[in-house]
């Protein structure tokens, strides 16, 4: 399988962090995001220790539970259940030690500058068929069930795939902005955070934080918008170690890539809707590139929020948040914990149907 790389013609190792490019080094991207951060003059108010915690990775693994709340990975974070499940009143809440925050705008990017490791929320588990999604439009922004036309979304079984093939999620403090046309893509953000597909052993849970390493990207075009899937991994799997890069993937995991631009190209048409394109035609680009759209969309983020002499305007978007200092809306801790003690306790709901389950054959037929 043929894997491109940075050619001449799409080398960015220049990543704009102000109205200015500035250049760095990719290997350092995570510490460059930091310490641009630490030059604004309003900063975030979590501590930068936080930031750049190392995470143990030799922690023991958490068992699974069927309790609406737990811990995850990443020790300063867990999350909890409320509503009833498999219906439209389900909400996934991430806190840290003291209550409910924002897992769009509270949650740092960058996980350990020295290790250039980044922060990712998981939205949907690998295996499963539910299209979870951060709903960036209500306060706290827990995670929901999409809807269309009053119903819930799930993910089709396009054969020989079951569900989503990794644990699907996206990056904090990112924002694919709709406002800006990305220049190697020729197409505008799709207005959320940047997905991811987790690509190691264990099977997430909703909520999840994880600490990562980014290892390239594909740039899919969903409706004309850019929507980019970048490739990451746990940084406690495994493979981590020996998992730097495109190559290194496609040596441990032979046929992974092409499964996952597959999977892509096809999982709409079970509903009628034709394939999806790529940038690039359809080949993905390294970890240096991907660096460059996370600096990009760091940036991005800084204007949504209210943390750069650029302001972009919301939209319907909900840009309060906990932590983020200076940011032009902020949700005290009693109003987020409130926010969350107003949503009905978890409790189990109707059994999924299992149409869910049904294995689609069409994109085999034309």
């Amino acid at each position: 399988m043929k894997l491109s790389l940075l050619t001449g013609k799409h080398a960015l190792t220049c990543c704009r962090l102000s109205q200015s490019l500035t250049c760095v080094s990719v290997p350092n991207l995570s510490r460059v995001l930091l310490s641009f951060q630490s030059s604004f003059s309003r900063s975030l108010s979590y501590p930068r220790s936080h930031l750049t915690t190392n995470v143990a990775l030799n922690y023991p693994r958490r068992t699974l539970t069927t309790t609406s709340s737990y811990n995850m990975p990443v020790e300063l974070y867990s999350a909890e259940e409320r509503g009833q499940e498999n219906t439209d009143t389900l909400k996934v809440f991430v806190k840290d030690s003291t209550g409910p925050i924002s897992p769009f705008h509270d949650i740092p990017l960058v996980a350990n500058s020295e290790a250039n490791t980044f922060h990712i929320v998981v939205e949907i588990p690998r295996w499963t068929n539910a299209k979870m999604e951060i709903d960036t439009k209500s306060p706290l922004h827990p995670i929901v069930q999409d809807q269309k036309k009053g119903k819930l979304r799930y993910v089709a079984n396009s054969f020989p795939h079951h569900g989503y093939i990794w644990n699907y999620g996206c990056f904090p403090q990112t924002w694919e902005n709709p406002n800006h046309k990305d220049e190697s893509t020729q197409a505008n953000g799709d207005n959320d955070p940047v997905d991811c597909c987790e690509i190691g052993h264990r099977v997430a849970k909703r909520g999840d934080v994880l600490e990562v390493k980014v290892l390239g990207t594909l740039a899919m075009i969903d409706d004309g918008e850019a929507d980019w899937k970048m490739i990451v991994i746990d940084v406690t799997d495994p493979l981590a170690a020996e998992l730097n890069n495109l190559e290194d993937v496609e040596k441990a995991m032979p046929g992974f890539l092409a499964a996952t631009r597959d999977w892509f190209r096809i999982y709409k048409i079970p509903d009628g809707k034709p394939e999806n394109n790529f940038a690039f035609d359809g080949e993905y680009q390294d970890a240096e590139f991907a660096g460059k759209i996370l600096t990009e969309t760091n940036l991005y983020w800084k204007q949504l929020v209210g943390l750069d002499e650029v302001v972009e305007d919301p939209g319907k978007l909900s840009i309060g948040n906990v932590l983020v200092e200076g940011s032009k809306e902020n949700i005290s801790r009693e109003e987020a914990s409130s926010i969350l003690s107003d949503t009905a306790e978890f409790s189990s709901g109707p059994e999924q149907e299992s149409s869910v389950d049904t294995w689609h054959y069409g994109h085999l037929k034309q």
